[in-house]
């Protein structure tokens, strides 16, 4: 039996090692093994158990001589030592031995000059099939001279940690050890866990060897121009939904990398939530649920094989994995020239922010390292309904050096290229969660495509006091009446009491997470009015 040379890693005697099978190859050996069923659209359905997201306080970096002054040690990035690392990677890889092991070999960096090699070792085949769409897929000659992975990756959903023995915070563990190249994920078969250490693995890599700013966004360009847009944003504020465009080609919808030369996919797929997905509103994403694509707790009939996307009773955060190539009119390769158009998005639960707000220099700094959002259902374990957070870099989890490392570097390209930024609420609007409505849908497309064609380059614009943010009078296909929210609001003074509270909110974590931050960066942002 070949093994591919995973007895180095420590995993001797499997029962049997499978390298790059096909989706169909890997959706058989799914079910085969009692990891999904098939439903009437052709996509693979699995449930994740106890983990329906990511897990931010099971994740830990490897704190070693050669990184430990590289990383923002703190809430996020947490240590774990070389020895603890070690042990649990022992005790996976011994659960491995006897048991049928998937091995995906592919890469992350569209852009072949900042490309790296990854071997991603599953014990799941549905895992296998997760990474095999999400990273960018050799062909069979690169496959053949594929030679070493830079990075190696193995995840154990079914080896449960023991948080005394192991120094974990729980039965799950996400390990980056970047020193040795080496990932291991225990306990939990979320696969965006997968993803996102790979994503976290690159934003250590890219700027530090290349240069390049790694972002957490999605990014489309113009078929004819072939300038870019790159739209910032945590899971759920419209990332994905906004970047798949008909009239702009897709680069892709999470992970990108800003060079000299433009922008690249960091990834070869697509990881989409599909919670009340409806086929009017998402006709895109709606067409790549089909064979191949991997689905993640959305509910299905038992009987019939339908799907239910309006279902949330496992999670508010179901997903769908499926490659860039099932959106139409993508980019190929999946590169972009140097970004037009910087679009920040959030999700106000507040409801008090702007529909969309054109940010100057500082205002774009600021708003960049602060990231506000909220973070909506299931993106976390816990979280049932929409949480106000500030999430630096509209990315934190996934940063693993100083935050002011990344923002100078966009800050840099902005300068460079005269770059226009916008910030755009995708949350609510007439009154906070629970009281307003979440802004429709068609509305943020249109300030979009106004954004994207230079229509609000001369408009008139009005200016909030509290958020010291210029929003446009008009915007084509807009009702001019939701561009300042506080119109939107029945009871204006409780509009002015909510925005101050919020604005007091942003001024407390900048003052707290960024103390050194220059002058006019501090003063760029919101401030509460007395009155």
């Amino acid at each position: 039996m070949k093994t591919y040379g995973i007895e180095k890693l420590g995993i001797i005697g499997a029962k049997a090692v499978y390298r790059n099978l096909s989706p169909a190859e890997l959706t058989e050996a799914a079910i085969r093994r009692g990891e999904g069923m098939l439903s009437t659209s052709g996509a693979l359905v699995v449930t994740t158990g106890k983990y329906t997201g990511r897990s931010p306080k099971d994740k830990f970096i490897v704190d070693t001589p050669g990184v430990h002054n590289d990383i923002a040690w703190g809430n996020v990035n947490r240590p774990i030592s070389r020895e603890k690392f070690n042990a649990i990677k022992g005790k996976i890889t011994a659960y491995l031995q006897n048991r049928e092991v998937f091995i995906f070999d592919g890469m992350a960096g569209a852009d072949p000059k900042y490309q790296k090699k990854f071997r991603i070792i599953t014990e799941l085949a549905s895992q296998s099939l997760f990474m095999h769409q999400l990273l960018l897929r050799p062909t069979e000659e690169e496959l053949e001279n594929y030679g070493h992975a830079d990075f190696t990756l193995i995840s154990a959903p079914g080896f449960k940690c023991s948080p005394k023995i192991d120094g974990t915070h729980s039965e799950a563990a996400i390990m980056i050890d970047y020193e040795a190249h080496m990932i291991v994920i225990a306990g939990t078969q979320y696969s965006g866990e997968l993803k996102k250490s790979v994503f976290s693995t690159m934003n250590y890599v890219l700027p530090k060897e290349f240069n390049v700013l790694p972002m957490h966004c999605s990014a489309n360009m113009d078929p004819d121009t072939k300038e870019s847009a790159v739209f910032f944003g945590l899971s759920g504020t419209g990332k994905t939904t906004l970047s798949a465009d008909p009239d702009r080609l897709l680069i892709g919808d999470d992970e990108h990398g800003w060079s000299a030369d433009g922008i690249f996919n960091i990834e070869g797929g697509c990881y989409a939530k599909c919670i009340g997905l409806d086929r009017d509103e998402e006709p895109e994403i709606y067409d790549a649920i089909r064979f191949g694509t991997l689905l993640e707790n959305v509910v299905i009939d038992k009987n019939t094989r339908e799907l239910d996307f309006e279902d949330g009773s496992l999670t508010e955060n179901t997903r769908a994995g499926y490659p860039v190539e099932y959106i139409p009119g993508i980019a190929k390769p999946a590169m972009g020239g140097i970004p037009k158009v910087v679009i920040f998005l959030t999700a106000d639960a507040y409801g008090v922010l702007p529909p969309i707000s054109r940010l100057d220099r500082n205002e774009a700094m600021y708003h960049f390292v602060t990231g506000f959002t909220s973070k909506l259902a299931g993106t976390e374990r816990g979280i049932k309904e929409p949480v106000p957070t500030f999430s630096t870099l509209f990315g934190e989890p996934f940063m693993p050096m100083d935050p002011s490392h990344y923002a100078e570097m966009l800050g840099e390209r902005i300068d460079a290229h005269d770059t226009k930024v916008y910030l755009i609420n995708t949350g609510w609007s007439g009154g906070s969660f629970g009281v307003g409505k979440r802004i429709n849908l068609h509305y943020t497309r249109a300030m979009v495509t106004a954004a994207l064609e230079g229509l609000l380059d001369d408009v008139n614009y009005d200016y909030h006091e509290v958020f010291k943010l210029h929003m446009p009078h008009e915007v084509p296909g807009v009702p001019s009446e939701i561009l300042n929210p506080r119109r939107t609001w029945a009871d204006k003074d409780a509009y002015d009491k909510t925005a101050n509270m919020l604005a007091g909110l942003f001024q407390k974590n900048f003052a707290e997470k960024y103390p050194n931050m220059p002058k006019e960066i501090v003063n760029a942002g919101p401030a509460p009015i007395e009155k």
